[in-house]
């Protein structure tokens, strides 16, 4: 277990390096929660709420999830299609750690800089600007810390299914991207669940995607009864072991099947 806190260590003082990136992050986060903050207001037009929502609850969510993808979010996937196309996935699988875990603990060490450098200030700044509906209830803000943990373990371990893939493909640029679009798309990032047409949110109980986005975002707006909180908790610990079955299963394939491109 040493040798992976070390590399949540290692990744955490890499990402330090290029910190001022996230610096300029922070605003462009800003700007894309602001232009979702006058869209929202201009839908809710002076109504008290939509969807069980007021026009507050619905920039918080904005907020809130925008600035926790910056700590789910992370690149692991193409790590591992260019390491493939490099060839240095050869080497890797060779060292005395599992590979897979090995790029979970880098996402997890990328996110926890994100969360420290990006997130906090970024949500700070943020509310400064807009009317946000910060909570102050403990229990919410305990079950929003263990919701968006599970919510970083479904994302990363979506991107190690992508990035297996590209094992088969070669070239998975094509494939990785459209795994962003759905994502974000089906996550509740860019609209909440409960506004999509009732079939759509029939269709994604099935889908784990609510679990990396929406369900977060819902506990801190406190949205969400408190059954509904567990039931949600649950969902996401579901999915994250459901995840497990086709990620060791293709992993298993991959290995035999590797070719090297490059190195």
């Amino acid at each position: 277990m040493a040798k992976y806190i070390e590399m949540i260590r290692i990744r955490f003082l890499m990402m330090l390096a290029y910190r001022t990136n996230y610096y300029s992050g922070i605003l462009i986060y800003s700007i894309n929660i602001g232009a979702y903050y006058f869209l929202w207001s201009a839908i809710y037009g002076g109504q008290s709420s939509i969807q069980g929502m007021s026009a507050t609850q619905m920039t918080t969510y904005v907020a809130v999830a925008w600035m926790a993808r910056a700590f789910y979010f992370n690149n692991i996937d193409r790590e591992i299609a260019m390491e493939i196309k490099e060839g240095k996935v050869a080497i890797e699988l060779i060292r005395p750690y599992s590979y897979l875990g090995m790029k979970m603990m880098q996402g997890l060490g990328e996110g926890i800089f994100r969360l420290f450098f990006f997130s906090v200030p970024g949500m700070v700044i943020v509310g400064l600007i807009f009317p946000l509906q910060l909570t102050t209830n403990l229990h919410t803000w305990g079950y929003f810390a263990i919701s968006t943990l599970l919510s970083f373990m479904i994302n990363s371990q979506l991107n190690l299914l992508a990035g297996v893939l590209t094992f088969f493909t070669l070239n998975g640029e094509g494939l990785l991207r459209a795994k962003r679009f759905v994502i974000d798309l089906l996550s509740g990032l860019i609209l909440p669940i409960s506004f999509y047409p009732e079939w759509a949110q029939q269709l994604m109980k099935y889908l784990p995607f609510q679990g990396i986005s929406y369900i977060p975002s819902m506990i801190f707006t406190e949205s969400f009864t408190n059954d509904e909180i567990l039931q949600g908790l649950l969902f996401q610990a579901v999915w994250v072991i459901i995840l497990v079955i086709p990620i060791q299963f293709l992993w298993r394939i991959a290995k035999r099947k590797l070719v090297i491109q490059g190195g």
